[in-house]
């Protein structure tokens, strides 16, 4: 061959092969890496490129399959041509030489300089090729389908279903990443708000739920001068009502309809009664996204989480789920309804009733939220023990130290930021 074919001509052709190389490396990452919702949009709006390159994304598994059939084909090819190169140029001995200079310029030019840049610039990278790849994929459709064919069926005999295979053009990380990469066109606000939409999958009511004992409730079993003082001090629109305990709720009493009758004489606990509406019960573990089109459709505000043994275990309202998309929007507690007290610079009061997922959002900690829903929780769970006040303890990176307990639970807590320890801080 080598006296057929001017060395010349190997050359150039091997250069051909490794920019064919590099080129399907690079573009078929660049393809991969394009966002399908932006991608979506230029479709729509006429641009040649973008359809293509979402009629490939449609067909993950032949786009695959055609950069592997290519990528190979070429690279065996320029190893073929080193080798005639290599007899011609040295002789056998030179093989070895011309093997090792190939594998190592297809390692670091065609494969990773040419996937980096296709990561770096896939819109550019991609809509450009995505015509050269639809055409290949035409022509050379029998032999990809071949291809994938084989490789199916090889994947069956492992039990392993092809169809199973899933772009991520629709995950849930994928709408993160649209969001976060759009950067300053969109402003904090907003991003937290369409973050806040997307992570009402991964909440259920049982994270932002009134707990049982923080339930505020009319007690029918109570003087009607308690009931009126709990009526006319309350921050609610609604309030259950109940006989003795809260899991004995006859009803949902909006303080509406009541308007100034608690000033009438003749007022009393028939006239609540009468006035109550159905409660409406929700079963715990239900996620956000689900509670919130449930609200819609029945015209709910107000909802009570039972278990699976009709246990009452919290109480959700309309404006505590619309709190986790939009953030605090209710008037400020009373200083001494305040779950959180900054004490210094470095540290803050928490009463052990706080919600871990609210603490969160309002200081910007990270505590984990994947086990119990409160501070007193965490911390029990952390310790396995009641703890005693002066106790000290780390939880994820934040010294925490017990200021007062009561019976079987934390009442204050004084947690301090990541930038010094607490005292007599345990590991």
């Amino acid at each position: 061959m080598g006296d057929d074919v001017p060395l010349a001509a190997l050359f150039a052709l091997l250069v051909l092969l490794l920019l064919l190389s590099a080129f399907f490396s690079g573009s078929e990452t660049a393809l991969m890496s394009l966002s399908r919702y932006r991608l979506r949009h230029q479709a729509r709006a006429g641009r040649g490129g973008a359809r293509r390159a979402e009629w490939l994304l449609e067909r993950p598994d032949q786009l695959v399959g055609l950069a592997r059939f290519g990528s190979h084909l070429v690279n065996f090819s320029a190893a073929a041509v080193v080798a005639v190169i290599a007899l011609e140029l040295g002789g056998p001995p030179a093989v070895a030489a011309g093997t090792f200079l190939l594998s190592l310029v297809v390692l670091v030019v065609c494969d990773n300089a040419a996937r980096t840049l296709g990561a770096v610039r896939p819109e550019r990278l991609g809509l450009l090729a995505s015509h050269a790849w639809w055409l290949a994929l035409r022509l050379l459709y029998p032999v990809v389908w071949l291809v994938n064919a084989c490789s199916n069926a090889l994947l069956r005999l492992f039990g392993i279903d092809p169809q199973e295979l899933e772009t991520h053009s629709s995950s849930h990380e994928a709408l993160r990443a649209v969001v976060f990469e759009a950067g300053a066109r969109i402003s904090h606000k907003h991003r937290r708000m369409l973050l806040g939409i997307l992570d009402l999958e991964s909440v259920t009511v049982d994270d932002v739920m009134v707990p049982h004992n923080e339930i505020v409730g009319i007690d029918l079993e109570d003087d009607l001068e308690e009931i009126i003082e709990v009526i006319r001090s309350s921050g609610h629109t609604r309030l259950p009502v109940f006989r003795d305990t809260i899991d004995n709720v006859i009803g949902i009493l909006h303080l509406r309809h009541l308007a100034n009758r608690v000033l009438d004489t003749s007022f009393g606990k028939e006239d609540i009664e009468r006035l109550l509406e159905e409660p409406y019960f929700v079963p715990e573990g239900t996620p956000l996204s689900t509670q919130l089109v449930q609200f819609q459709r029945s015209r709910q505000r107000l909802a009570l989480v039972v278990d699976e043994y009709g246990d009452i275990q919290g109480l959700l309202t309309l404006e505590d789920l619309l709190e986790e998309i939009v953030g605090e929007f209710s008037t400020a507690p009373a200083p001494d309804d305040q779950e959180i007290v900054r004490e210094s610079d470095e540290t803050f009061l928490v009463k052990g009733t706080a919600n871990i997922r609210e603490m969160n959002r309002l200081m910007n900690w990270s505590l984990p939220t994947d086990g119990p829903k409160t501070l007193n929780g965490l911390i029990l769970e952390y310790l396995e023990t009641i703890p005693e006040s002066g106790t000290g303890l780390k939880i994820d990176g934040y010294p925490i130290e017990i200021l007062e307990t009561n019976g079987n639970r934390v009442r204050t807590a004084r947690i301090y930021s990541r930038r010094r320890e607490s005292p007599a801080t345990v590991e």
